[in-house]
């Protein structure tokens, strides 16, 4: 089995934990060519066809703040896109955006100046910074396991459609079995796993031979 490089992927239930944004709206944003996942397959039918990176979450957390916080409409955010199509996607965390009067406003990189801004309007500024961090620990702790989840296999609805996973974790069983099979030994799987214990490893191996 050859390795890969694996950026970090999250689901549309991860990504209505972390961002607040329900999954009814994401997909509704996704239908509509609002907002797509960045590793979406074109099959929209398929089981996790929508996965999002990190990027993706920050730009929908801004989204969420333009749209709840700002009280911005929808039809002017899709304007906005509109405006800047030639940074794409990424113009919801690459850009510093203002809100005035439920519109949006922005620094123009070119003129280096706030453009439709009324002087002595108050402007609700969005902290890119503070978002991505707050993502970053967002992140953090739907990784972090509960202490007493190691080595204990379960299976929960939604999660990775049923299948047997690590307890904690989206990680499935049959993943750590397969390198198994393939001659890895506990060490070397805990290299290709390392949110995984000893005794993750020595009870899907287990598991495994019981089967």
């Amino acid at each position: 089995m050859s390795r890969v490089n694996v950026i970090a992927a999250f689901t549309e239930d991860d990504a209505e934990r972390l961002t607040g944004i329900s999954r009814r709206r994401l997909r509704y944003w996704d239908d509509t060519a609002f907002f797509s996942p960045s590793l979406a397959d074109e099959n929209r039918r398929l089981t996790h066809s929508r996965i999002y990176t990190f990027r993706d979450l920050v730009c929908l957390r801004v989204l969420r703040q333009l749209r709840d916080d700002g009280g911005v409409p929808l039809q002017h955010l899709r304007d906005v896109k509109s405006r800047l199509a030639h940074m794409g996607d990424d113009v919801w965390a690459a850009t510093e955006l203002y809100v005035l009067k439920r519109r949006v406003h922005f620094r123009n990189p070119e003129s280096k100046k706030l453009e439709d801004i009324l002087n002595g309007q108050g402007v609700l500024a969005i902290p890119l910074k503070v978002v991505s961090e707050d993502m970053t620990q967002k992140v953090r702790s739907l990784w972090t396991r509960p202490k007493n989840a190691t080595g204990k296999i379960e299976r929960q609805r939604g999660v990775a459609g049923r299948a047997a996973v690590f307890a904690g974790t989206r990680i499935p069983v049959s993943a750590v079995q397969a390198f198994a099979d393939e001659g890895y030994n506990v060490e070397q799987i805990r290299a290709e796993y390392p949110s995984l214990s000893e005794e993750d490893i020595k009870a899907a191996l287990k598991q495994g031979r019981a089967a």
